[in-house]
């Protein structure tokens, strides 16, 4: 088997879309040996802000000495960002191993039942992170939580960074139909650590962890405020990014009594984090500033917004714009357009798009005064951008990650890797 037909076998399993439930990834776990037992976990989820934790978390773990995989989706660029060690992504041979091995387990299942694309990757990750011998593994949800593949792991401490509306269609309509999904991943006696506010989930994440007999921490803001995140000086720029690194730090507390960490591998993770994609500052040889970050909902959009006009106060960039049809993109367009003396908007590569009339439309009505532009591709619009001083991409990982590929800020596989984070919904 090839690397190209181990990608091409993984997107063919788009087909069987999303199915929450844990009976197809536990039985499929078992076929590879149950390898989540014989591993230790930091299991986090939440509306926003978990990748950039996780990044963090694990930054923190390596810096102590500890050999540490992480678990994180979606991709940017290339799939195997999903599976690291060390921060070294799976190689090719590794992917090709994995699918090799995994393919006639699948055979077993029928059609009606057939494990996903994400249980899929999520039992190729326990196998890989077994197989590297992990210290500890930094382990993300991809949706929701109590259904979540990932969440067959019982894991020395459980995060959930905050609640917000996004994923309504599975995960509820309300922050506190959201909270009970995510607080899912709760389990009896481990450790609880959330940024959830009052009234915005916070009340049903402390009775489950009530219920379960589970230390619950809170933090706030507050705690982001404190003389160890000064520092530590993290590199990830937003108040937000201060109250992650908040979270992250709680959690490795909350741990110390299974794996103690010294302030020196704390402060020495936090300040060299790397996160793309995510409040990224990154300047041309023409000396163009490109930011990028992945704001694809309200709260992230809101965070955006408060982050820019703090660190950026007197610019007023060209911004291109893309969202997806299933986020709340009206209130996208309000928050975000605002900052831009340019918009430029594209559609994202994917068959959720939102059309870029649509979303032309919403940001001429969030910011009258703004030139904003419809432009048929991400690659127009950066040719139209190219002697704008500052350029500030964001709306979706998926556009961001397309940027990555064409600004050549990250490496590019051999072929398309970026379509295998669609699937086709199915309830």
């Amino acid at each position: 088997m090839t690397y190209a037909a181990a990608i091409e076998f993984l997107s063919s399993l788009g087909v069987f879309g999303a199915k929450p439930g844990l009976e197809n990834i536990q039985r499929l776990t078992a076929m590879l040996g149950s390898q989540q037992d014989k591993l230790r976990f930091i299991h986090v989820a939440g509306t926003n802000g978990k990748g950039s934790t996780c990044a963090m978390l694990e930054g923190i773990y390596r810096a102590a000495g500890l050999r540490v995989g992480l678990f994180t989706s979606p991709h940017l660029v290339s799939f195997n960002e999903r599976m690291q060690v060390n921060r070294v992504p799976a190689s090719e041979d590794d992917v090709v191993r994995l699918v090799r091995e995994i393919q006639p387990l699948l055979q077993k299942f029928p059609v009606e039942s057939h494990p996903t694309f994400f249980e899929v990757v999520t039992a190729m990750a326990l196998r890989q992170f077994a197989d590297r011998q992990c210290d500890l593994v930094v382990w993300e949800t991809g949706l929701g939580g109590r259904l979540d593949a990932t969440n067959i792991v019982t894991p020395l401490a459980s995060v959930i960074t905050n609640i917000g509306l996004d994923h309504q269609q599975w995960l509820g309509n309300t922050h506190e139909q959201i909270a009970t999904e995510k607080a899912g991943i709760i389990k009896p006696g481990v450790p609880v650590i959330t940024a959830a506010e009052p009234g915005r989930g916070l009340e049903v994440i402390a009775k489950v962890a009530h219920e379960n007999d589970s230390l619950l921490t809170v933090i706030d803001r507050n705690d982001a405020r404190g003389a160890l995140l000064d520092a530590a000086k993290i590199p990830l720029v937003g108040e937000h990014q201060r109250l992650n690194g908040a979270v992250a730090v709680a959690t490795v507390r909350a741990v110390e009594p299974k794996i103690p960490i010294s302030q020196e591998a704390i402060l020495n993770g936090l300040s060299t984090v790397y996160w793309p994609g995510r409040m990224q500052l990154v300047t041309t040889a023409a000396g163009q500033q490109i930011l990028l970050d992945g704001a694809h909902n309200i709260p992230s959009a809101q965070a955006l917004a408060a982050a820019f006009r703090e660190q950026f106060r007197e610019v007023r960039p060209t911004m291109i714009l893309g969202v997806l049809s299933d986020k709340d993109w009206q209130s996208i367009a309000e928050n975000l357009a605002p900052l831009a003396e340019r918009v430029l908007v594209v559609p994202v590569s994917s068959h959720r798009t939102l059309a870029p009339s649509e979303l032309a439309s919403a940001c001429r009505n969030a910011n009258p005064s703004a030139a904003v532009e419809v432009c048929d591709s991400l690659a127009q619009a950066l040719q139209l951008s190219a002697r704008d001083p500052f350029l500030l991409i964001t709306g979706s990982l998926y556009l961001i990650g397309e940027a990555m590929e064409r600004l050549q800020l990250l490496p590019v596989p051999p072929s398309d890797e970026r379509g295998l984070n669609e699937w086709t919904a199915k309830r």
